[in-house]
């Protein structure tokens, strides 16, 4: 990098983190939602939805990413960790988030048919922030034009 360029944005940063999740659930025939979550600046999980592979409902990228997480830093509460997901969590997403007490989530493009703030808008723990809109214009095409070649 030279001293012109500007440093990107760690939201946008993580938010292509979790794109590339994304488009490999794109690869994998699945809805593309994909999730990170980072810990002190790391990365400590990556996931990406497994429902159609896993046969399982409840195979979204945030669970997935929960799990790993957990896995990855031996406890099963993520305080110190921020979630980043191209798309608004579920309502059962959001729960889990909550359970986690996940105290950051950054998504990118709302979902007004299934997203939480619609549903369940205070699944989240209490202390909780949430950051929304981050890359949401790349987020939702995506969404799109998976749902378009679809149809």
């Amino acid at each position: 990098m030279n001293n012109k360029e500007e440093p990107i944005n760690k939201d946008e940063h993580y938010m292509q983190m979790a794109l590339l999740e994304a488009h490999k659930a794109l690869d994998a025939g699945e809805i593309p939602i994909g999730a990170v979550i980072v810990c002190n600046d790391v990365i400590v999980s990556r996931a990406h939805n497994l429902t159609e592979t896993l046969c399982d409902v409840t195979a979204h990228a945030e669970m997935q990413a929960i799990t790993s997480a957990a896995n990855s830093l031996g406890g099963k509460y993520l305080s110190d960790c921020t979630l980043y997901v191209t798309i608004e969590p579920c309502t059962m997403c959001a729960g889990a988030i909550g359970w986690a007490q996940i105290t950051r989530i950054v998504y990118g493009a709302a979902d007004d048919k299934r997203g939480y703030h619609k549903y369940a808008p205070n699944a989240l723990h209490p202390k909780a922030s949430v950051t929304e809109g981050i890359l949401a214009d790349k987020c939702k095409q995506l969404i799109i034009d998976f749902f378009k070649d679809k149809r």
